[in-house]
């Protein structure tokens, strides 16, 4: 008799699992986004499905204004400016954090001066949207990596390259729209020397916890002259011109322009970024 009325129970719990498990309402859940207030982040939705439009619609909080990029403007009216041709204001040298000494052009550019070294901005980024635009000389100077190279670091540490590379072979994990030594561009898409190129990139940082353990690796997402180079791309860790990617800790950092040291002749202009 008692091993029936244990059998018993036993399946009686196996049962009333089983009837737990199949009546437990279905959880959607939208990911938080810190800033963002949704009618659909962090609500659990059970039960029959709506059946007018209006139950899954809402009306705050309302999107801010923004007046975009046109041909009047090219500059969002919500993104900061870190060059418009005037001063070099927003930018300091990375060797001794004095002036940037690089050529102000009376184009409204500037252009790297040869031995003067990276400059960067003197306030630090993290998640950003960044509009950049560069150009290499007209008259090719050199072949490979020494035509037209300097680099745009994220955080002071993830090299975007720039390059002259419409008819200039190098290695691919090192031409324009390379993530310099990890990632080539999905495809080639320069104009030829001395025609401005154009970066828009979306960059989200590294995330760590309080004990120093990766939680999120940067992504980087660039369309290079409108065409989509680099697609939510993931970094390993720093771009190292030797060695492996390095992957440690840190904050907020600056955006960095470098100066190659021979004689590239790489100018930019209109900068600005949006804090995302």
């Amino acid at each position: 008799m008692r091993t029936l009325n244990l059998l018993f129970v036993s399946s009686f719990l196996i049962i009333s699992c089983n009837e737990t498990k199949e009546e437990a309402p279905v959880t959607m859940q939208k990911e938080s986004n810190p800033g963002v207030v949704s009618a659909y982040t962090a609500e659990k939705y059970s039960g029959p499905s709506p059946t007018t439009p209006e139950d899954t619609e809402y009306y705050e909080p309302v999107p801010a204004k923004v007046t975009p990029v046109s041909a009047e403007n090219n500059v969002p009216s919500d993104a900061e400016i870190l060059f418009d041709g005037s001063n070099l204001d927003a930018w300091k040298s990375v060797d001794n954090g004095e002036a940037a000494k690089w050529i102000i052009n009376p184009d409204g550019s500037m252009t790297v001066k040869d031995g003067a070294g990276d400059i960067e901005t003197k306030e630090r980024f993290g998640d950003i949207q960044l509009h950049i635009e560069w150009k290499n000389p007209e008259t090719p100077r050199g072949e490979g990596q020494h035509r037209g190279n300097s680099g745009i670091f994220l955080q002071g540490k993830y090299e975007l390259q720039v390059l002259d590379n419409y008819d200039n072979p190098t290695y691919v994990n090192g031409q324009a729209g390379s993530l310099y030594k990890q990632y080539p561009p999905l495809v080639n898409a320069a104009n030829p020397s001395g025609e401005w190129q154009k970066y828009d990139i979306i960059y989200h940082a590294p995330q760590w916890d309080k004990d120093g353990n990766k939680t999120k690796a940067a992504t980087i997402t660039v369309l290079l002259n409108g065409v989509l180079v680099q697609d939510h791309t993931v970094l390993y860790g720093t771009t190292e011109y030797i060695g492996w990617p390095k992957d440690e800790k840190h904050g907020d950092g600056p955006l960095k322009l470098q100066d190659h040291h021979d004689n590239s002749g790489v100018s930019f202009r209109n900068i600005w970024v949006r804090k995302l």
